[in-house]
C-alpha cells in the first residue's frame, strides 16, 4: 500500500502515533514484542497512570528542565487539556488530583492502555508482535524496517522505542542505533526520576524506613536550592528513593561539576522556635528518663541509634544531664538531617531516560528527522524529559501526535 508507516515501539508515543496517522488516512503497521502493548505505561504512577497534567502549554514547558524550547510547538498543538479531552473521547473518565495530576477515575494504568488500542483496532492498525532490528534505507530516504521475523514496507517509519530505563518493558535502547544508523547524534542517556546515592552509612542503618509528610531541600556546590518540596521518600541500603526523591533527581544534572546535599526537615509543621518549645517541654517532663526514650517520642525507632551519633548524646544519658548545647544539636539535627549525595542510581533503575536523539536534528513542529527523508521520533528517545506529574506521559502524546500526523501527511504525496 503506497500510504504505509511503520511505527516501531507500542508504547506511549507509538500508540499516539500510530492513531493519529491512522486518523489521518494512513495505512500503518505497528511493531511491538512485547505480548501487551503500553507495558511500561501499566506501570506507572504504581499501576494508577498519571496520563497528564492539567496544565497549558506555558505551565508545561516550565517543567521541562532541558531542551523546553524543543516542544514549544507540540505543547501548542496539543497540550495537557487536549490530551484530557483525548481521552474522554476515548471513554477514559479522568480526575484531577493534588499538583493538576490527572488519573483514570478506576486509578487503573490498563483502562488508559486498553482505551488506546480499542482505538488502534477501531482504525484499522496492523499490530505485529516483532522486533525491529533495522531501518531500511535506499537513496537516503526510507523504503522499510528489517524485523525479527519479517521485512515490513514503509514509505514513512516513527521511531518510538523508549529510552534505556525500565529495561524489563522492552526499552533497551534500539532506537538510538537506529537513529545513529542514519547519521544522528545521540546524546548520552542517563536516568532521570532515579534514586540517589548517599556518602552517609546512615542511610543503610535505616534501610527499609518510610518518611512522611517531611520537607527536602537539596542544595549545589554553592549553596543555591536546586529543589524544595515536601512529601514522601524512604532510606536504602544505598541512599534515598521515594516520590520525594525521584522528583528531586530531575533537577540534579551535572553531578560531573557539581556537589549536593540532601537537608530533610523531619518537623517541616514547626519552625525553630516552636520545635525548641516543644523539647523543652519535652526535657522538662521526661527529665528523668533516659535520652533514648525520649528519642523514641520524636523519630521512628529505626533512626535512633543514628541520631544518638549525630548529637553525641549517649542513648542512657538522662534528659536531665542533657546540655543547652547538646539539645540545640538535636534541634539542628530534626531540621536539617543532611546527606551528601554522590551520585544517581544506574539508568535501568531510572522511570524515565534523559538524553536521547539529539533535537537539533529533529523538526519540532514535525518530529522529522533532519538527516534522513520519511523518518520520524516520537517520546522518550528524543532527548527531551521532565519532572514528574504527568509531564513525561505529556511528552509522550504531543510527539507522539505530531509525528502521526505529519508521516501520514508526508506518505500522502507519494
Amino acid at each position: 500500500m503506497s500510504n504505509k508507516i511503520v511505527v516501531i515501539g507500542g508504547g506511549a508515543a507509538g500508540m499516539m502515533a500510530a492513531i493519529c496517522a491512522a486518523q489521518n488516512g494512513a495505512a500503518v503497521t505497528l511493531l511491538e514484542p512485547n505480548e501487551r502493548l503500553g507495558k511500561k505505561l501499566n506501570i506507572t504512577g504504581k499501576g494508577r497512570c498519571n496520563v497528564t497534567s492539567a496544565s497549558t502549554k506555558d505551565e508545561l514547558l516550565a517543567h521541562i528542565p532541558g531542551n523546553a524550547r524543543f516542544l514549544y510547538s507540540a505543547f501548542s498543538d496539543f497540550d495537557g487539556h487536549d490530551a484530557m479531552a483525548f481521552f474522554e473521547k476515548l471513554g477514559v473518565p479522568l480526575k484531577i488530583e493534588r499538583g493538576a495530576r490527572v488519573f483514570p477515575v478506576s486509578d487503573r494504568s490498563f483502562d488508559v492502555s486498553g482505551a488506546l488500542e480499542r482505538e488502534l483496532r477501531h482504525l484499522g492498525v496492523h499490530i505485529v508482535r516483532d522486533r525491529a532490528v533495522n531501518l531500511i534505507c535506499e537513496a537516503e530516504k526510507l523504503v522499510g524496517v528489517q524485523g525479527e521475523r519479517a521485512c515490513y514496507d514503509a514509505r514513512a517509519v516513527i521511531v518510538a522505542t523508549g529510552g534505556v530505563s525500565y529495561p524489563a518493558t522492552g526499552s533497551t535502547g534500539d532506537g538510538y542505533r537506529f537513529a545513529e544508523s542514519v547519521g544522528h547524534t545521540i546524546v548520552a542517556p542517563r536516568g532521570s526520576l532515579v534514586p540517589l546515592v548517599c556518602a552517609e552509612e546512615d542511610c543503610a542503618a535505616m534501610q527499609g524506613l518510610s518518611l512522611k509528610n517531611v520537607r527536602l531541600v537539596v542544595r549545589n556546590r554553592k549553596n543555591k536550592i536546586v529543589f524544595d518540596d515536601f512529601g514522601e521518600m524512604l532510606f536504602t541500603h544505598f541512599g534515598i528513593s521515594g516520590p520525594l526523591v525521584l522528583s528531586a533527581s530531575a533537577h540534579l544534572r551535572d553531578f560531573e561539576k557539581d556537589e549536593y546535599r540532601a537537608q530533610i526537615d523531619l518537623k517541616p509543621a514547626l519552625d525553630e522556635k516552636k520545635l525548641e518549645a516543644r523539647l523543652l517541654r519535652d526535657f522538662e517532663e521526661r527529665s528523668n528518663q533516659n535520652f533514648a526514650n525520649l528519642l523514641g517520642g520524636l523519630v521512628n525507632r529505626s533512626m535512633i541509634d543514628v541520631m544518638l551519633r549525630r548529637t553525641g548524646i549517649s542513648g542512657d544519658t538522662k534528659v536531665h544531664s542533657v546540655t543547652r548545647e547538646q539539645r540545640r544539636a538535636l534541634l539542628a539535627q530534626l531540621k536539617c538531617f543532611e546527606l551528601t549525595i554522590t551520585a544517581p542510581r544506574g539508568v535501568a533503575e531510572a522511570i524515565v531516560t534523559s538524553g536521547g536523539v539529539r533535537v537539533g536534528e529533529i523538526q519540532p513542529s514535525t518530529m522529522a528527522s533532519k538527516k534522513c527523508a520519511g523518518l520520524y521520533f516520537a517520546g522518550e528517545v528524543i532527548d527531551v524529559d521532565a519532572y514528574t506529574g504527568g509531564y513525561n506521559l505529556q511528552i509522550a502524546w504531543a510527539t507522539g501526535r505530531s509525528a502521526g500526523i505529519a508521516a501520514a501527511e508526508y506518505v500522502s504525496t507519494y
